[in-house]
C-alpha cells in the first residue's frame, strides 16, 4: 500500500470508526486478559442460536444456503459437534445489513473456546466497500440481475464471519491482546502527530503488533473474503456464471487488493474451479 493511500486509510478507520471488534473503541475493556477463562469454564455447547421469533425463517434460509454447500457443512460441522467450544450466533437489529464476530474467550492453555457472530435482521440486503469486500461485492451485478438469490449474499456474510473466527483460533492469544491494547495507542499518536505514519512511534508500535491497524485490518477482512469465496466457489460451481462470477471477483482484487491476490487466486485454482481462468 503506497503511503499517501495507507495515511488515507488511517484517517477513515479513525475518524470514522470500523465495525472490526479490533478497532471498536471499548475492545480493549471488553477484550482484555480477563476474556480468559479457566479450563473448566462452562463452554463447549456447539453452537447456540439467539434468533428471535420475528426473524426465524429468515435465518432459517439464510443457514440452508450456508450449509448446501460442502464447506458450509465442514466449518458448521467443527463448531456443532465441539464439545470444547462455544460459538453463538446471533440475529439483531444493530447493523441491520451488516454482520460481525468478537466476544472471544480462551482458556487457561491459550486455546480459543468462545465466540460470538452477529447477523443484521437484513442481511441479504446491502453490499460492503469494494475496497475491502471484494468477494461480497462482486455479488451485486448477479443480484440485481436476479442471476442469484438474495440468500447467497447472506449466507457469504456469514462464510465471511466464520473466516474470522478461523483466522482468530490460529491467532496467538497474546498477540491478539496486544494488538487489541496498541491499536487506540497507535491512533491516537497518529490523530495528534499530523498524520505521520513514519513517526519512529508508530513504527515501534506497528513491529510489535505485526503491522499497523490498517495491515492488521485489511489481512483479517481478506481472510474473511477469502471464506466468502470458499463458500462460493461450492454455491455456483455447476452453475454457468461461475467463472463471470470469479472473473468480477478478480477484477475487484486486482483494483483494491492486488497484494492479497495470491490468497483468493488459490481458492479460484481449485477443483471446483479449474475451468475459470484467472490471469
Amino acid at each position: 500500500m503506497r503511503l499517501n493511500q495507507l495515511v488515507l486509510t488511517l484517517v477513515f478507520i479513525v475518524g470514522l470508526g470500523c465495525s472490526s471488534e479490533l478497532f471498536a473503541e471499548n475492545s480493549s475493556r471488553r477484550n482484555n486478559l480477563n476474556d480468559r477463562q479457566p479450563s473448566t469454564a462452562s463452554e463447549g455447547n456447539g453452537i447456540r442460536e439467539d434468533v428471535p421469533a420475528k426473524y426465524q425463517r429468515r435465518y432459517s434460509e439464510w443457514k440452508e444456503e450456508f450449509l448446501s454447500t460442502s464447506v458450509g457443512r465442514q466449518q458448521w460441522d467443527l463448531y456443532a459437534n465441539n464439545s470444547r467450544f462455544t460459538l453463538t450466533i446471533v440475529v439483531s437489529e444493530t447493523n441491520d445489513t451488516g454482520a460481525g464476530s468478537g466476544k472471544y474467550k480462551w482458556n487457561d492453555r491459550g486455546e480459543l473456546i468462545a465466540a460470538t457472530i452477529t447477523l443484521g435482521n437484513r442481511l441479504e440486503e446491502g453490499y460492503p466497500s469494494a475496497v475491502y469486500y471484494p468477494v461480497m461485492t462482486a455479488l451485486e451485478p448477479f443480484r440485481s440481475a436476479n442471476v442469484i438469490g438474495p440468500s447467497v449474499l447472506a449466507a457469504a456474510k456469514l462464510a465471511h464471519e466464520f473466516g474470522h473466527i478461523l483466522k482468530i483460533s490460529i491467532t496467538p492469544e497474546d498477540l491478539y491482546h496486544l494488538q487489541v491494547r496498541l491499536v487506540p495507542v497507535y491512533n491516537q499518536i497518529f490523530l495528534h502527530n499530523g498524520y505521520n505514519v513514519k513517526d519512529p512511534r508508530l513504527v515501534e508500535i506497528a513491529a510489535k503488533m505485526g503491522g499497523n491497524p490498517v495491515e492488521i485490518w485489511q489481512d483479517r477482512e481478506y481472510w474473511g473474503e477469502a471464506n466468502a469465496m470458499l463458500f462460493l466457489r461450492d454455491r455456483v460451481a455447476n452453475e454457468k456464471y461461475h467463472c463471470r462470477l470469479f472473473g468480477k471477483i478478480k477484477q475487484i482484487v486486482d483494483l483494491y487488493a492486488k497484494g492479497y491476490e495470491e490468497r483468493f487466486a488459490e481458492i479460484a485454482k481449485a477443483q471446483a474451479t479449474t475451468s475459470c481462468s484467472w490471469r
